[in-house]
């Protein structure tokens, strides 16, 4: 008899259950290593001592407390592709799970059913069990889940007991605690299981990297990650869903993540209700029908609510208030090498902070027969911004990160050195022969730097940054991001100002404007506006740019 890990991975290959591109993909590679066995196997046995565990002895938490927790298809074809892939000794292969999926798909219920499993069930002394969350109250959800269930279970509330701060199993000497993002209180850690719930609320990478490290020590460890999308851009959870697709596409090489992510296809697929399992695995199972109706038809009905039905129900990305475009617009993953951009004229521009903040320098350029529109960007922070954002506990995206993969400049020093901008130009044109025919700058904020980039050739334009100056360019601009015809080498600074942009729209005298502002007031928006500087530039001296391609 086929195990229900075959079962379920055939309903989704035959199109007995819709389903994602993705969930496609990971099903029809285990279904392949079922029957190609290698290094690891799959051993049915091994994956319902643990799938048989949760069922015979978790009760459910809420709704119908007491009740043995029977596990959907879905959630047994998870757990027996988790533990049921071994090697010849009996070790899993899967060390690492994202799932991604809608609200209300029973992640809770499961993530506290697999924790009682590790801590009791999986054959390792002293083992650390952890529920990890970017706050102490997210990381509580499934750890008090856990404590219900033991409560209502004879066998287990005998013997596990409920401590101060943690659940605690004699019999190994094993633990559950709740954790959540406070750095002091994650070292030391010697971690066998570790459920990372909710990763896209998460705002920095630090605590899951601790996660990951404090695994390291341990035979078979497993790091879970459930979590639906989410609104931070540029985050761990945005880099960790890259990384699953990435697995899946064979870009990345890594037999030992297991990505389970279900998602929409297509953005427009939210009013297709033939469509909705694609993102609810759990739908007519544990989720109603009727439930998904009524959030659709509000946020049909109330456009300020369709941003959370999109990301919540549907898992695509979103930001936290309403943006200039929405995320799939601004997202353009296609990148060329610099000397693809070689031998080119272009246009410059720059939006320079005050003193601390981060300043961008763009280059936009054309190309002869080419439709598109070429965007090379580059940011500058000074170092003290960065001590004052450690000092205060404070973040704002991953700067250090950016550095390293080189689309940020940190200088040393409390303010932004705009030599180092002025050097970015003239290395463009003297290392890269892209040579801008004007650059662009505000008059009210640029004079002295203008100065200086005129002493060294440039001709320097100054924009007079505000609605009537912006409002057709950035309605043009975002009509070019829209159509994916701005190419900006999938750079993740400039995408992060993107989304962190929305549109403040005035009618004065008649005249409707547009212009940028930010979605939060921690956010940063300067690489978008150096675009959209860039782009004034652009529409005005058209012609004669056009002229000058090569």
């Amino acid at each position: 008899m086929a195990s229900y890990l075959e079962i379920y991975c055939d309903k989704i290959l035959n199109n007995e259950i819709i389903s994602c591109d993705k969930i496609k993909t990971i099903c029809k590679k285990l279904k392949h290593d079922i029957h190609h066995p290698g290094k690891y196997h799959f051993d049915e046995e091994i994956a319902n001592h643990h799938v048989g565990f949760i069922q015979r002895f978790c009760k459910t938490p809420s709704g119908k407390i007491g009740t043995p927790l029977k596990l959907a298809l879905f959630q047994v074809a998870w757990l027996q592709a988790i533990f049921g892939f071994v090697d010849d000794e009996g070790y899993r292969q899967y060390n690492e799970v994202m799932i991604m999926c809608g609200r209300k798909n029973g992640k809770t219920t499961l993530l506290s059913a697999v924790m009682l499993d590790m801590l009791m069930n999986d054959g390792e002394g002293s083992p650390q069990i952890v529920s990890c969350a970017s706050t102490q109250d997210q990381s509580r959800l499934s750890f008090n889940a856990a404590l219900k269930m033991v409560k209502q279970s004879p066998e287990l509330s005998r013997h596990i007991k409920k401590r101060v701060s943690d659940l605690y199993f004699a019999q190994n000497f094993g633990t559950i605690k709740a954790l959540s993002g406070n750095h002091n209180a994650l070292d030391g850690l010697d971690i066998h299981c570790c459920i990372c719930d909710e990763l896209a609320a998460w705002k920095e990478r630090d605590t899951y990297d601790l996660m990951k490290q404090a695994t390291g020590a341990r035979r078979q460890p497993l790091i879970m990650t459930i979590t639906t999308a989410g609104y931070i851009r540029e985050s761990i959870g945005d880099a960790q869903y890259a990384y699953s697709a990435a697995v899946l596409n064979g870009t990345a090489k890594n037999d030992r993540f297991l990505p389970f992510i279900y998602e929409l296809d297509n953005p427009d697929e939210w009013l297709d209700e033939t469509c909705y399992v694609k993102a609810n695995p759990g739908l007519f199972t544990i989720k109603g029908m009727d439930y998904m109706r009524e959030v659709v038809q509000k946020a049909k009905d109330d456009p300020t609510f369709k941003n959370t039905v999109l990301c919540k129900e549907f898992d695509l990305p979103q930001t936290e208030v309403v943006s200039w475009l929405p995320y799939e617009a601004i997202v353009n993953e296609t990148t060329h090498p610099i000397e693809f951009y070689e031998h080119s004229y272009g246009i410059g521009s720059v939006d320079l902070s005050s003193v601390r903040d981060l300043t961008a320098a763009v280059m936009l350029i054309r190309r002869p027969n080419d439709s598109n529109i070429y965007i090379l960007a580059h940011c500058f922070i000074p170092q003290a911004k960065l001590d004052d954002l450690q000092k205060d506990s404070a973040y704002e995206a991953p700067y250090k990160l950016w550095a390293e993969q080189g689309w940020i400049t940190i200088n040393e020093g409390a303010q932004v050195d705009y030599s180092l901008v002025t050097k970015w130009f003239v290395d463009m044109v003297e290392i890269h022969d892209i040579r801008p025919l004007w650059v662009g700058y505000d008059r009210a904020m640029a004079n002295y730097w203008s100065q200086e980039m005129i002493s060294f050739g440039f001709d320097m334009i100054p924009v007079a940054q505000g609605p009537y100056t912006w409002t057709y360019s950035m309605k043009s601009m975002g009509a070019a991001l829209t159509d994916h015809k701005v190419i900006y080498n999938n750079n993740p600074v400039l995408r992060w100002c993107l989304s962190n942009t929305a549109a403040k729209s005035l009618n004065k005298d008649g005249i409707e404007t547009i212009q940028p502002v930010k979605i939060q007031t921690n956010r940063r928006i300067d690489a978008m506006v150096a675009t959209l500087n860039a782009w004034v530039v652009y529409d005005k001296h058209y012609e004669e740019y056009i002229s000058y391609l090569r």
